[in-house]
Order: structure tokens, then C-alpha cells, then sequence
């Protein structure tokens, strides 16, 4: 039997805020700091490390987070989930993700179908469909190839998407699965769609509208954009675009698209890279057996987040640290720092991914909760961080618990020697050093050049950001989001904070405002 109970009514809680802080300068420093290394770590799929060996954590306090974890039943309420149960409370929905990349438990059935069978019929067509436009099956009014895919959609339409693109667009283009360039329009700022149209070749071009209801304001202004744009050079829109959206949208049986591929309401969209919605610009760009190893990696370090062994289960650890920093530390902020280029707008996916889910101040039952719950996420990719908001992360008056990602080797398998060592020698020994500098610190008596230390972080390491790790490091962060929400026993899956700017930016349009909204409505000249 399953309760939902707020974090400050559970004893493992109370526990964990009598327990001895870890002095994570003496604990880091010398031979003791070597075999934190070795011991605080945790395989993940993929060949991927989640390495914890910079945590504030020790034994004593890791006793403690498996009780939590287990009276307040993490491991359970993720099967409840994966098995179909309504967890999204504020919306009364099931929460099937997961079952886009592959079957964790028992059938679902929802609307009268089974739901693993459909996002894997949705995933064939669309393989069907990029095999034809790669083939050259599907062409322009001229017979000609498309060359380039673009994406119009906003929010989790547009940041995983982006982000999963720009991760293996290099490693693609290495091992020779790059099939076509791709491009993303969200902003409603018209500068953004211009821009975009004003780099790529409209007529050998493809666009991919993505709108569950299909009435999102700010994407169908972006889709009237670019059909003006289609139709300015003399083309048939209908002819260039194809639809993500819901069966029950106005989208669905439009003639102005090539095709429709559907997803449903149980899937939110910072969820929604391994649906259709990520699917369809991958499987155009890559080629749909990349993104069905993407898949596979997702699929891979789903089933590790199924432990009931928190030891073994890298998400739901990764989950109860950043509790314990939370909640018991009182660390309000977490900086994603991941060494890889290729990774340079995963953190704003995490972004997402992170405060969109846990932002909130109600528990599952709309009833407020006297503890703090999502922290602030950021994040640069190293070393350009280093060169940026790292002065406060050493020296400021904040404590930030750090979130690495780093990988042995690059995926251009390019590289030079300068100073005896490559550039990607470089860039590992930048991490190294930053996750010790951090820990240790240095004292000096100028205070001006004093590092306290005491500044926690995690790794996660893999040899190569290959399609599979990506995958896991997507689910790795998803499930990590997911467990954290089940302990602070808030609905981490719906989202009421993005609507009333909505609401309010529609009567700005209407002209129907009063008070300080008309003000700066007249301000902006609207």
C-alpha cells in the first residue's frame, strides 16, 4: 500500500537533520579523498559512472537516505508509475514516458489502446517517413532531396529536441549517420523564425510543427511565419510540413501537412525527447537507427532506476543527495557543468526539466508545504564557465552543490598536442582540478586569494558521448527529477505556473486591460 506523506512527516527525515555534517575538506584531502573516489561510485548505463566521491555524504549519512528512501517508497511509486497508476494529480493522468522507450512493467491500456504499442507504431512511421525523405521518395515540387529539418515548437518542443540534436551532431557526422542538417524556431520574437530562414534554403527544406493541442499561440505564429515564407518563394506549404501533435487536435487531419505523428496527454514535454517529439527531427537528422540507440540507452538506465537498492540505483542516489543538500544543507542552487561542447544546451534542458517539475510550494493535495523543495538550476559547459560564474562558485558567499559531466575521450577523434598534452588531456585535467579544488580548497593568509572549499559535486563519466550514453544521461536526470518530487510529495508533472503569463498576455492582445497591465501594455506600445 502506497502514502503520499509530506518530507517533514517522515522519521528518516528527522534523522538525517541530527546526523554530523561531513567536513568535506578533511574528508577530500590526501589518501582519504583518494578512497572517497574509489568507494562513492555507481555504474549507470552505457558504460556511464555516476561518481559521488566529492558529496558531502559518508556511510553513516547514506544509511540514513536508504531509509529514506524506503519510508517513503520510491522504488514503489516509480513501479505504480510505469505500471499506469494516476500520478499526475493536478491533471489526473498517468505518466508514461518511460513506455517510449521501451516496457518496465505490466501492459497499459489508456483511450481503449495499449500504450507501449502505440508510441512504438508512432516510432515506426516515423522511421518510415525518414527513410523515404533520405531515400529521396519524398522530395520537393522539384524532384529534389530536402537537405535541412526544422523544428518549430517551444518549451520541451524545442530544448530537449535541441539539445539531443546538438549532442550527436558531431558524432553523427564522424560515423557518417548525418543525413540533414537541422534548425529550431521557438521564440515568438520574430527575430528568432527571420533569422532562422534567412540561413537555410526554404525550398529543399522540411518543417516540423510540434503542438500537442495545436493552439499553442507562440508555434502556430512561428508556422504562419514560415508559410508566408514557403508561399513568398513560390511553395506549397502543405507540401514542406509535417505535425506532432495529439489525435484530437486540430492538426491531426489537416491538409496542410505531409503527415501527422501523434503523442498524448501522458506525456509532458520536457518528457518528450524520446516521443515523437524528439523523434521525428532526430530520425530526419540522424537516421531513425540513431535514435533508436538513443532508445536503447534511455531504455538501459530505465531498468537500473527500477532498484529497490539505492546503492545501485544511480537516479534515486543522485535524487536523495541533492534532498539531503536541500533540504538539511540548505543549498538552494545546483550548477550543471558538463565538459563536453557537444552538451551545450543540455543544462537549459535540465532547466526544464528540473524547475519546471519541482517549482512548486503545494504538495500533491494542493496543500502548502513548510520546506523548500526545487533548487535554481544553471550551467555552462566546461572550461568556458571556468572563465564565468566559477569565481562565485569558489569564492562566493553561496554554497552551489555541482553536477560534472565529463567523458575520456571527444567524438571529432581529432585533436592536437600543445605543451605535451591534447586538448582533451586539457580538458579532463580541468575537471579533475575543479572537482578538487572545489572540495579541498587552499588556504592562504591574503583572504583575497583564501579558498574555503567545502564545495560539493558529483561526476558523471563515460569514455565517449555516444547515442546510447546520451540516452542515459537524459533518463539518469528524468528519473533523478522524478524521485526527488515522490520525496517532497509534490506533482512533479504538471505545470500551472506557465499558464496565467498566458492567460494575461491574451487580454493584453484583446485590448482588454486595466490597471498596471495596461500601463505596460502602453509602454511597449502593444
Amino acid at each position: 500500500m502506497i502514502s503520499w506523506n509530506n518530507l517533514d512527516t517522515i522519521s528518516a527525515y528527522g534523522e538525517l537533520r541530527k546526523v554530523t555534517p561531513v567536513n568535506l575538506v578533511e574528508a577530500m584531502t590526501g589518501e582519504k579523498g583518494a578512497e572517497r573516489v574509489g568507494k562513492y561510485s555507481v555504474p549507470m548505463a552505457a558504460g556511464l559512472t555516476y561518481n559521488y566521491g566529492a558529496k558531502q555524504v559518508d556511510d553513516e549519512i547514506l544509511k540514513v537516505l536508504a531509509k529514506l528512501a524506503e519510508e517513503t517508497q520510491l522504488a514503489e511509486k516509480f513501479e505504480a508509475l510505469y505500471n499506469g497508476e494516476v500520478i499526475n494529480t493536478g491533471e489526473k493522468r498517468m505518466v508514461l514516458h518511460h513506455m517510449t522507450r521501451g516496457q518496465l512493467g505490466e501492459a497499459v491500456t489508456a483511450d481503449g489502446v495499449d500504450k507501449r504499442s502505440f508510441y512504438a507504431n508512432e516510432q515506426k512511421r516515423i522511421a518510415e517517413l525518414a527513410n523515404k525523405v533520405h531515400s529521396g521518395e519524398i522530395t520537393n515540387a522539384a524532384g529534389e532531396k530536402f537537405t535541412t529539418v526544422v523544428q518549430i515548437g517551444i518549451g520541451g518542443s524545442d530544448l530537449g529536441p535541441r539539445a539531443m540534436y546538438l549532442a550527436l551532431e558531431n558524432w553523427a557526422r564522424v560515423n557518417n549517420t548525418f543525413k540533414m542538417e537541422a534548425r529550431f524556431i521557438s521564440n515568438v520574437d520574430p527575430d528568432d523564425a527571420a533569422a532562422v530562414l534567412n540561413t537555410i534554403d526554404v525550398e529543399h527544406s522540411l518543417f516540423v510543427l510540434v503542438s500537442k493541442s495545436g493552439t499553442t499561440l507562440e508555434t502556430l505564429t512561428n508556422e504562419s511565419f514560415v508559410k508566408d515564407a514557403l508561399k513568398n518563394a513560390g511553395l506549397d506549404a502543405s507540401k514542406h510540413m509535417i505535425a506532432v501533435t495529439s489525435e484530437t487536435s486540430p492538426l491531426a487531419k489537416s491538409d496542410d501537412y505531409l503527415e501527422a505523428f501523434f503523442m498524448d496527454d501522458y506525456i509532458g514535454g520536457r518528457f518528450s525527447s524520446t516521443s515523437g517529439v524528439g523523434g521525428a527531427v532526430l530520425s530526419l537528422a540522424f537516421g531513425p537507427e540513431v535514435f533508436a540507440r538513443f532508445l536503447e540507452g534511455a531504455a538501459e538506465e530505465d531498468r537500473l532506476a527500477k532498484n529497490c537498492d539505492m546503492y545501485a540505483n544511480p537516479a534515486m542516489l543522485d535524487a536523495l543527495i541533492g534532498v539531503y543538500e536541500r533540504n538539511v544543507l540548505g543549498y538552494r542552487n545546483t550548477a550543471v557543468l558538463p565538459y563536453s561542447q557537444a552538451l551545450s544546451r543540455f543544462p537549459a534542458h535540465l532547466q526544464q526539466l528540473d524547475m519546471e517539475s519541482n517549482g512548486k510550494s503545494v504538495n500533491r493535495f494542493g496543500e502548502p508545504v513548510n520546506y523548500s523543495t526545487g533548487p535554481v538550476i544553471f550551467g555552462e559547459p566546461g572550461t568556458n564557465g571556468q572563465h564565468s560564474f566559477y569565481q562565485l562558485l569558489h569564492q562566493g558567499t553561496d554554497i552551489v552543490p555541482l553536477q560534472f559531466v565529463g567523458f575520456q575521450n571527444n567524438q571529432m577523434g581529432r585533436d592536437v598536442v600543445i605543451q605535451d598534452s591534447t586538448s582533451q588531456q586539457k580538458l579532463c585535467a580541468n575537471v579533475a582540478a575543479q572537482i578538487v579544488a572545489f572540495a579541498c580548497g587552499k588556504a592562504d593568509e591574503n583572504r583575497n586569494k583564501n579558498f574555503e572549499g567545502g564545495r560539493p559535486s558529483s561526476i558523471i563519466i563515460g569514455e565517449q558521448l555516444t547515442p546510447e550514453a546520451l540516452g542515459a544521461l537524459l533518463s539518469h536526470f528524468e528519473n533523478k527529477v522524478m524521485f526527488q518530487g515522490f520525496v517532497w510529495n509534490i506533482n512533479s508533472f504538471d505545470q500551472e505556473g506557465v499558464q496565467l503569463g498566458k492567460v494575461l498576455a491574451k487580454k493584453v492582445l484583446a485590448h482588454d486591460t486595466d490597471g498596471a497591465l495596461k500601463a505596460y501594455s502602453e509602454l511597449l506600445n502593444i
